[in-house]
């Protein structure tokens, strides 16, 4: 179930100065077949995509779709968020924290239970996102620096940094 944006969340969301209209002159420029996560919208833009993505973790497949839903914000590399029935939810556990999204709303994350491994926080979900992302409702994205993602047969190099999960 989507939720309405409060009017807080309005006023915040227009204080962004890069919304993927010029490109930063600190940016670089794309070459041939290449994307610029400079040139995503803010607000950002969720979009099919029919690619392969597959997840492991320790050799373990946590899940394989081609309906996954990409998500292109200004100045983050795309994330790919998969549908519940293509994820081996008997594979996770909900892990403890939530984290807030001014976009989507509020997350929740989880533990996938591998083998004999437990990988804590491996991936997230929003349960009941804002109204112009409630398709995300209840699908599922991983962080390619905790398991091993591929789309389209390539694996995915994670983004620097803890908390961001862009692939």
């Amino acid at each position: 179930m989507a939720r309405d944006v409060p009017d807080w969340l309005h006023r915040a969301r227009e204080g962004w100065a890069h919304k993927g209209v010029d490109r930063p002159p600190f940016a670089e420029e794309p070459g041939p077949g290449q994307e610029s996560v400079w040139d995503y919208p803010r607000p950002p833009k969720l979009v099919p995509d029919p690619r392969e993505v597959v997840v492991r973790a320790n050799g373990v497949e946590l899940a394989r779709t081609r309906a996954a839903l990409k998500l292109c914000e200004t100045a983050s590399p795309p994330t790919f968020y998969l549908p519940p029935a293509d994820v081996r939810t008997d594979l996770l556990e909900r892990a403890a924290g939530a984290s807030f999204c001014e976009w989507k709303g509020e997350a929740q994350y989880w533990t996938a239970v591998a083998g004999d491994e437990r990988l804590e926080g491996v991936a997230w979900t929003y349960p009941n996102p804002f109204g112009e992302y409630a398709p995300l409702a209840g699908y599922f994205a991983f962080y390619p620096s905790r398991v091993e993602c591929f789309v389209g047969g390539e694996r995915v190099r994670p983004q620097p940094g803890r908390f961001y999960g862009g692939w």
